[in-house]
């Protein structure tokens, strides 16, 4: 082969190793109910929902020849809170956590149309406690770094999303997801915690400069 073919070839493969890469940012509203087991084992069942921010960034590329399966790597910073009280031992209890994440996830294109495209969206995430209080009738404790406390979740969501095109270069989009959270870790002896989500977001999607993806 001569070295003007490898040159172009060289060219194509960077060309296309290019071609439909993006990044994405999104923020929005997370409702978050939990169910909870103190160190004893003993579930709290008068805990309310409340409605925290949430906020994500990332990176998405198109894998397959027909540009519809598309793979995100990106990191979020969720908010999650309850509240609730037990008449019969008169007590009140507040929770008001965030999570800093690490996620993988994979987008399906459902259908299209006109200039909205629809798809269905599936992620997990590794996140950990970055600040975190518990408040029981008029005291207020510290959560991070507590070792009866689970400080790793895993995180399974699962949802869909609308996107329009907007200019050449970017999208907006709009997503609803369901979420169920898995302890990662937590001691023997330790309170237990798991959550279970809905997040309504808005975000926009950015072709990388020179990289050009159909919305």
């Amino acid at each position: 082969m001569s070295k003007k073919n490898i040159v172009l070839t060289i060219a194509l493969l960077v060309s296309l190793s290019c071609f439909c890469q993006q990044l994405y940012f999104e923020f929005g509203t997370t409702v978050s109910s939990f169910d909870y087991e103190n160190s004893e084992g003993r579930p709290l069942d008068n805990l309310l929902s409340k409605s925290k921010t949430y906020y994500g960034m990332g990176y998405r590329q198109n894998i397959n020849a027909s540009k519809t399966l598309f793979l995100s790597l990106g990191a979020s910073y969720n908010n999650y809170g309850a509240i609730g009280s037990e008449a019969s031992v008169d007590n009140y209890f507040e929770w008001d956590v965030s999570y800093l994440g690490i996620k993988a996830g994979l987008g399906i294109k459902l259908f299209e149309l006109r200039d909205l495209t629809f798809l269905a969206n599936a992620s997990v995430a590794s996140e950990f406690l970055i600040r975190g209080t518990q408040t029981i009738n008029n005291d207020v404790f510290n959560l991070v770094g507590e070792e009866e406390f689970n400080n790793n979740i895993l995180f399974f969501r699962g949802g869909v999303e609308m996107q329009y095109p907007i200019s050449r270069s970017t999208a907006i989009f709009v997503a609803y997801n369901f979420g169920r959270s898995v302890l990662i870790s937590s001691g023997e002896n330790a309170e237990k915690l798991n959550l279970n989500t809905h997040q309504f977001g808005l975000g926009f999607i950015i072709n990388l400069p020179k990289c050009y993806c159909s919305y």
